[in-house]
């Protein structure tokens, strides 16, 4: 198991026990350590998704739990994915600043998740369109 991977399981206690089981927190760790950690062998569907996550959260200002729906939703356009474009920089804040950092670590769930989806916004015109395109018109 790679570092990352532990880390990740480290994260996934504190999230999978938050006390807010109504916001869902766990979906953003989901989807920001999706795409910081995508290469060539990451299924489309999986960076896709995250990237909805993601923007979802930082454009729309999505509960865990509704990007969770908002997945499920998307789930029935799997056919229709983007072509996403995956930067060499996936963001300044790490999984590990996450679980090292002194801040609330909520606060530093939402810090890491915004500065993931900056990285990737040279793919933002291509989350929106998928999302109004399958997402916005369904609801």
């Amino acid at each position: 198991m790679t570092t990352d991977s532990k880390l990740f399981e480290e994260l996934s206690y504190y999230t999978l026990s938050h006390p807010d089981a109504g916001y869902f927190i766990h979906q953003l760790i989901v989807d920001a350590f999706t795409a910081q950690t995508a290469n060539k062998d990451t299924k489309r569907i999986s960076l896709v998704f995250s990237l909805v996550g993601l923007y979802l959260l930082t454009e729309k200002n999505y509960t865990g739990k509704q990007i969770q729906k908002a997945h499920t939703i998307l789930s029935n356009f799997k056919d229709d994915l983007p072509e996403i474009k995956i930067p060499v920089n996936r963001g300044e804040i790490t999984i590990s600043d996450v679980l090292k950092s002194e801040l609330n670590r909520d606060d530093m769930i939402k810090k890491w998740s915004f500065s993931v989806w900056k990285a990737y916004e040279a793919n933002k015109e291509e989350i929106e369109r998928f999302c109004e395109t399958y997402l916005f018109e369904k609801q």
